[in-house]
């Protein structure tokens, strides 16, 4: 049976007012557990605009009039829509923006206090050995060590959180991608956190180190997958991921789908997570 899902921070109790200042409200703004104590999914993305877009589909789905309100405040760093029982939000590019919106979204649900809140990450990311436009759902996600750790440093001491996803959910979706008509392959493989800009090896080198990447059974790599696991692990919730590649690179390092193939690909994961979400009752059909 669900429980109240934990949060680390014993001291939040000790707050008159929490401020959440990335979304530009704070805990007197509003009833949290009027507002969002009903929400079952949470799902994210890096890009505002593709995380609207998403939201609109589902209110469309769900028969809701819109626009779609951004509970957010308009000077806020990130956007956050709620529909029936799923919110929606941004993280932006990269660990350190995703844990403060993965720190923001968790506090709200313990102040909401939700229960069973599954996190669905749906995302762009580079493929290895999958053609572009296939969605990959990963089974495993693990860091450049090739280990199931997001690992970071507090307090000055390294520190490891295991980076788990929900087994169940990611099999619930690859058995719903082999009922649709969906325009693309979905695979099941583990997910690697491998980008970076500075170049100090050679083409040999990175292939070869990219095929070892392959042979671990890898097949996508991005680069916030690590802190939404990790974080979800952390604090009792659960997550997936779920997101499609726009590169294969073993064979190439650069993205030449065209604008249009580009956002096609966009949209493929909200196909196949929107009928997740439809069909274990995250929108209300009206």
């Amino acid at each position: 049976m669900a429980t109240v899902q934990p949060i680390v921070n014993s001291h939040l109790s000790e707050l008159d007012e929490d401020v959440f200042h990335h979304f530009g409200f704070t805990t007197k703004s509003f009833d949290f557990k009027e507002k969002f104590g009903d929400v079952k999914f949470v799902c994210v993305c890096g890009s505002s605009g593709r995380i609207h877009n998403f939201a609109i589909s589902m209110a469309k789905l769900a028969g809701l009039a819109l626009p779609v309100e951004n509970i957010a405040g308009s000077h806020a760093r990130f956007v956050l829509y709620k529909v029936d029982h799923i919110l929606f939000a941004d993280h932006g590019i990269g660990i350190p923006s995703t844990l403060i919106l993965m720190h923001e979204v968790t506090k709200l649900l313990y102040y909401a206090g939700c229960k069973d809140v599954l996190f669905i990450r749906l995302g762009t990311s580079d493929g290895l050995g999958v053609k572009p436009g296939t969605i990959v759902l990963s089974d495993r996600c693990v860091n450049t060590k090739l280990e199931p750790y997001n690992e970071l440093c507090i307090l000055g001491k390294p520190v490891r959180r295991q980076t788990k996803v929900d087994s169940n959910a990611v099999n619930e979706l690859k058995k719903l991608s082999e009922n649709l008509s969906l325009k693309c392959s979905v695979v099941v493989g583990e997910l690697g956190r491998l980008n970076g800009s500075i170049c100090t090896f050679s083409k040999e080198e990175k292939l070869a180190f990219l095929q070892s990447v392959y042979d671990h059974g890898i097949r996508n790599m991005e680069m916030e997958g690590a802190a939404i696991t990790s974080h979800c692990n952390l604090t009792g919730h659960r997550a997936i991921l779920v997101c499609v590649t726009v590169v294969n690179r073993l064979e190439t390092d650069e993205v030449t789908t065209s604008t249009d193939e580009f956002k096609l690909f966009e949209q493929l994961p909200g196909q196949l997570v929107g009928e997740y979400l439809k069909r274990n009752n995250g929108i209300i059909v009206r």
